[in-house]
């Protein structure tokens, strides 16, 4: 049986971004029920379809602004799920990093608002900048967690901070919203 009825959104890229949506509420689950390490691998999962979303989006043409957005509504998600389950699970730990927790919030907030105040409308960059410093938090959640080693995310932290100015400066630079920039030098470049 051919199909032939399939929505024009329904693209490999998108159902990759769609599973984070999917593990959010077992990530819930799991850490409200105290699953720590099942959690930790179901968020593994989270990250591989964060990681294959985008390169698959590239790789099959289908990159939209539709993608783009769902990618980073998936990733809010994600984030939140990821603050609330590592809260329940290890809330010492949690409470004793919270100074580099915040700033991974403020990294995230301000450069949101900001795009949010200028164009009205929630940014989509995925710059280089962030995707490393998201697989740098990312990679640095495993060894915070499961054996309290902190320092790799203090250093991803400082790495998600310039990140955040970048994003920022993006903004100021730009004078429409645009998605899949990605770094501040390619936007200086179109200006040309």
């Amino acid at each position: 049986m051919k199909l032939t009825h399939i929505h024009p959104a329904m693209t490999l890229p998108n159902l990759l971004s769609s599973i984070r949506f999917i593990t959010s509420p077992i990530m819930l689950y799991l850490s409200w029920n105290g699953y720590g390490l099942e959690f930790m691998f179901v968020l593994a999962i989270a990250f591989l379809s964060d990681i294959l979303d985008g390169l698959a989006a590239r790789l099959t043409g289908q990159v939209t602004q539709f993608g783009a957005m769902l990618d980073t509504w998936a990733d809010l998600v994600t984030y939140l799920t990821i603050g609330f389950g590592t809260w329940w699970l290890w809330s010492d730990i949690v409470h004793r990093e919270d100074i580099y927790l915040y700033i991974i919030i403020a990294c995230y907030l301000v450069p949101a608002s900001f795009g949010l105040i200028k164009f009205g409308a929630y940014t989509s960059y995925h710059t280089w900048g962030v995707k490393i410093s998201a697989v740098a938090i990312g990679l640095s959640l495993y060894p915070l967690f499961l054996i309290d080693l902190a320092w790799p995310l203090r250093v991803s932290v400082f790495i998600y901070l310039l990140a955040a100015i970048e994003e920022v400066a993006i903004t100021a630079t730009l004078d429409k919203l645009q998605s899949n920039v990605r770094t501040l030098w390619h936007v200086l470049q179109q200006r040309r």
